[in-house]
């Protein structure tokens, strides 16, 4: 979890329970990495004295600065980056190639460090206009051509931006491919 706002953390909670009671199979606990206040969020979603009591479902983790996860060849690399509150990018590597995701996050040093170089940067592009939090389509499109990503896909256009405009706008600045994501596509980074 990239982090604690709501359209980024509210599946959680559906997640929860079609763990804890549906009939899937899937290893539990499923690690969760988010900023370490989920799990008070999570208790004051259900109400409860702590979080504690989704242990045999979630095994709540804590991001850093920093942190280097290793999943069976996969790589994945946080750092903290500007958005107001505790908010985290993300780099993955695995079989030589790379993807960085912004999460929500205004242009900073830590995420053009993260898309240093990558095969795949996903980056959101929520405002039409400069913002303190959050990238322009034109921020998201200096971002890959300043790390000299190889792709952009844009995500997380905000309601002042229709999905095209955004991705046009973004590919100006860029001068290399860009998409916008859409509900069920699958990317490869190569």
């Amino acid at each position: 979890m990239s982090h604690l706002h709501l359209d980024h953390v509210g599946d959680l909670l559906n997640a929860y329970y079609a763990l804890a009671w549906g009939q899937l199979e899937v290893e539990r606990p499923l690690p969760v990495y988010a900023p370490a206040a989920l799990s008070t969020r999570l208790a004051g979603f259900f109400e409860q004295p702590d979080a504690g009591f989704v242990s045999d479902v979630l095994d709540l983790r804590p991001l850093r600065d920093g942190l280097v996860v290793e999943l069976e060849g996969l790589e994945l690399t946080s750092r903290a980056v500007e958005h107001g509150t505790e908010a985290y990018g993300l780099l993955a590597r695995a079989e030589g190639r790379s993807l960085a995701y912004s999460g929500d996050c205004a242009p900073c040093t830590a995420l053009d460090e993260l898309a240093a170089g990558v095969d795949l940067l996903i980056c959101e592009a929520d405002s039409g206009e400069a913002s303190q939090v959050h990238h322009t389509p034109e921020d998201a499109g200096a971002l890959a051509r300043r790390t000299g990503a190889k792709r952009l896909v844009v995500t997380h256009v905000g309601p002042s931006l229709s999905p095209s405009a955004a991705t046009a706008r973004a590919a100006e600045v860029f001068g290399g491919p860009v998409v916008c994501a859409e509900v069920g596509e699958v990317l490869s980074p190569w």
